[in-house]
């Protein structure tokens, strides 16, 4: 149980992103980045660059690592053999070399007593991230995941988020997502949620409260064990 001020929950439902917000989950990735170039011969990328690369997806990540550029695409005949070799070794490794960022456990106990339901809407395949939270051991604090292969646009689209208000009968204007990103702020903006943004994560190396970033969240925390003052100045200010 966290200390701070009493509180009932402002919103009707708390959707959650997973990489970067809930799990650091860079290890496992970086073991299968690896795998996946050393299978093709390719230099073996560092962890900082997987670290700054995470986010979008894995397609997006395997064409970053072949690249080594955020915005480039390798050739197809190239990301045509690299995926399966990435998705192979990132099924081996999913869950091994990840662990919950410091408070999470403490703030997933903390939300579950508010009464709002709790969903997971990540980018992440279906086959990947549900492995993932159960090896974890917080499977049992959501109600639903939405994974990245639910739904026909990932985020930043807000299609996931509506999704899971509607899984829970919940208006947009009374849900909140937290998440790590800029993508995760764009999605909340344009399904009309309110938004908290850790500080930490994988906003491909930015701060997410840099004055560069012109996409401005809710609220920003440095630890799940925040949630409580937060929610307390966000439900005052409803």
């Amino acid at each position: 149980m966290l200390n701070g001020p009493n509180t009932r929950s402002p919103f009707d439902v708390i959707a959650i992103d997973l990489d970067g917000t809930l799990v650091d989950s860079v290890g496992d990735m970086h073991f299968a980045i690896m795998a996946m170039q050393e299978t093709m011969a390719l230099p073996k990328s560092d962890e900082s660059d997987v670290r700054k690369w995470i986010g979008n997806g894995i397609e997006r990540l395997v064409h970053r690592a072949l690249s080594a550029d955020m915005y480039a695409n390798a050739d197809n005949s190239t990301f045509t053999v690299a995926m399966p070799l990435f998705e192979a070794a990132y099924a081996e490794a999913n869950g091994k070399h990840a662990n919950l960022y410091p408070g999470v456990l403490n703030g997933l106990i903390w939300l579950s007593q508010l009464n709002s339901p709790l969903v997971v809407v990540t980018n992440k395949a279906r086959r990947f991230a549900e492995p993932l939270i159960e090896a974890l051991g917080i499977s049992d604090y959501f109600r639903y995941l939405i994974a990245g292969d639910d739904v026909t646009e990932k985020k930043p689209h807000p299609e996931a988020l509506y999704t899971a208000a509607q899984c829970c009968n919940a208006l947009p204007q009374n849900s909140l997502l937290i998440g790590d990103s800029i993508s995760d702020i764009k999605a909340a903006k344009a399904a009309g949620f309110t938004s908290i943004s850790v500080s930490y994560g994988y906003n491909h190396g930015m701060p997410i409260d840099h004055p560069k970033n012109q996409w401005r969240t809710d609220a920003v925390i440095d630890s799940f064990l925040d949630l409580p003052d937060v929610f307390e100045r966000l439900r005052q200010n409803r």
